[in-house]
């Protein structure tokens, strides 16, 4: 009879014991004898004060003014569909207790008068997805001050095995051409965030900040943050845009406007000769020493083993090629060690490959003093799976552990590490027209493949000198194939990464373009070095055309790039065997 009489009565509700001895005072330092901490009070309208109080030996004084209420609030984790009473104890004219974020319908309740100290009252029921709610107090505008004191959140505390609430208070800070730094509040229970680019999760940080690289120029992007527990992930957090920058100048790595860049036979002879470091004349301003090859091709570690004496009896002391370095640098020159060649195939298909090609590209770095890495990859080093079809999402392993391992090199020495990379036309130009297998299979897979690692990279990229060699006919942007053999071929291949094209014909998946100081032209120093050698003044006319739109030939480029950075040749040697005359030429028109 008296359970029955209990539940008859409006406004009460029988609770087992077991939900009863669950029920907490969940309210940080409701009596306020910990100053303000965990309470935030609007525009520094709140102090304590030690009389009057209601108990205990401090209280809550806040004062509003005529265009603020002196609100003060604290957030509490709270459970979904769970029921709470706020209560506490006020004193002075029009002052008001309540709860936001509900998730059902906030409550509030007031005294217009209370001369002594009065309790007010107030329950709630939280949303099925509510995780937290904040309570507040406050006063009424010009009113005079008010106190509060010994409020209290009483009910279920928050589950273990309930996710967290979503973030709050993301913010973008630091914004470059391809990063956006970001940071947010910590959501309490949280044992790791979650971010997402544009509705995709991009990383999962521990901590409450996050840098989101390998983003486009000039580019808007949406963020939202989630938090997660072992019980799963929360909501996602408000979304902040933010937009990239449109790209740096490129100078960072001390590279002269126009630069000549040419390989340099360091680890093999051949009929050109073998040539001492330094006896490499001052016109060339990045040398890449020819080649770090792998141990094998997917074990990562990578090995740069000088000319032996028998095939190159002029070969200079390890003493002294390591002075050659510093010598070169010293006169501003840049000494790269260039990974791969037609005989060294690089598959990084593990990331403890991965691993092992940054540690050892590293100790070659550091064995001889060098200003950075030159990727040249060729053969079957890349190749994409049959289902990686978007260049700016790779999933191939190959590809996705290079982008890791180069920003790894990039970040472990800095703004000024030079990174550069010499693919073939097929690699790059080819993959207007195909990429990968393609939609229905049967096409090469090593088309197009390089595109993902340039895009990914593009704003750490110092220089992209495509090989212009040793090509078949590739379509330009005229939609007509180019061959070798003259300056039209350097123009449409070099206007196509100046200006941009769509992958395989998707208008939806446009490969953006290059900076034109990031840009060299990749053409054979003489016949002797590979097929589509082409004549100096071809190669005027191909300068003329791209940096000033003079000298044109049947092909008309999309812009004029007076920027573009320069030439790069295979190689040093063969030039040297024909006399220096694509260093020469280079000389004339730059100066």
């Amino acid at each position: 009879m008296l359970t029955a009489a209990l539940l008859a009565v409006p406004g009460i509700t029988a609770l087992s014991s077991a939900a009863r001895a669950a029920d907490a005072d969940l309210a940080v330092n409701g009596g306020f004898e910990s100053g303000l901490s965990g309470w935030t009070c609007t525009a520094g309208s709140g102090m304590t004060v030690n009389s009057p109080v209601h108990s205990g030996s401090s209280a809550l004084q806040a004062t509003p003014l005529g265009s603020d209420d002196a609100q003060c609030a604290e957030t509490v984790t709270v459970r979904p569909n769970a029921q709470y009473t706020l209560s506490g104890y006020v004193r002075g004219s029009y002052v008001y207790l309540g709860a936001s974020g509900t998730g059902t319908t906030d409550v509030s309740t007031w005294t217009q008068s209370a001369p002594d100290w009065q309790k007010l009252t107030t329950t709630f029921t939280t949303g099925a997805s509510t995780t937290k709610v904040t309570i507040y107090t406050h006063g009424w505008y010009g009113t005079g001050a008010y106190y509060a004191d010994d409020l209290s959140l009483v009910g279920p505390g928050a589950s273990a095995d309930q996710p967290p609430a979503a973030p709050t208070g993301l913010t973008a800070g630091t914004v470059t051409s391809s990063s956006v730094a970001l940071s947010w509040t910590a959501a309490t229970g949280a044992t790791s965030y979650a971010v997402y680019r544009d509705g995709v999760k991009v990383q999962t940080p521990a901590g409450t900040s996050a840098t989101v690289t390998g983003l486009s120029p000039s580019t808007a992007y949406s963020f939202q943050v989630t938090a997660v527990n072992a019980a799963g992930e929360s909501a996602k957090s408000a979304a902040v845009t933010a937009t990239t920058t449109t790209g740096s100048s490129g100078g960072s790595t001390g590279l002269p406007a126009h630069a000549l860049v040419g390989y340099l036979h360091a680890s093999f002879a051949n009929g050109s000769g073998y040539t001492r470091l330094a006896d490499v004349p001052d016109s060339w301003d990045v040398i890449d020493l020819a080649f770090g090859e792998p141990t094998s091709a997917t074990s990562g570690d990578i090995r740069f083993n000088r000319c032996p004496v028998t095939q190159c009896p002029n070969v200079e002391s390890d003493a002294d090629f390591k002075a050659a370095v510093k010598a070169k640098q010293a006169a501003g020159k840049k000494v790269l060690i260039s990974i791969g060649g037609a005989n060294g195939q690089v598959q990084l298909t593990t990331t403890a490959a991965r691993d092992t090609f940054v540690s050892s590209v590293s100790d070659i770095i550091d064995t001889y003093g060098l200003d950075g890495l030159d990727i040249d990859f060729e053969g079957h080093s890349l190749s994409l799976d049959a289902n990686d079809t978007d260049f700016r999402n790779p999933t191939t392993p190959v590809i996705v552990n290079l982008i890791s391992a180069l920003r790894t090199l990039k970040a472990k020495y800095g703004a000024r590490f030079v990174l550069s990379m010499a693919p073939e036309t097929f690699f790059v130009q080819m993959g207007y027209q195909y990429y990968g297998t393609g939609k229905w299979g049967g096409q090469d897979p090593r088309c197009g493949a390089y595109l993902p690692v340039v895009y990914a990279l593009r704003d750490d990229l110092t220089l992209l000198h495509v090989q212009d060699y040793n090509s078949g006919p590739i379509m330009g942007l005229d939609n007509q194939y180019h061959s070798m053999g003259g300056a039209d071929f350097h123009i449409a291949m070099t206007d196509m990464l100046l200006t941009g094209f769509p992958v395989a014909g998707d208008a939806g998946k446009v490969f953006p373009p290059l900076r034109p100081d990031q840009i060299a032209i990749g053409m054979p120093a003489s016949t002797n070095a590979g097929n589509g050698y082409v004549a100096p003044s071809e190669v005027t006319k191909a300068l003329d055309c791209l940096t000033k739109k003079t000298n044109c030939g049947s092909y008309t480029p999309h812009g004029t790039w007076p920027a573009l950075r320069g030439l790069m040749t295979w190689s040093v040697n063969w030039d040297r065997y024909s006399n220096w005359e694509f260093q020469k030429n280079f000389d004339a028109y730059f100066g």
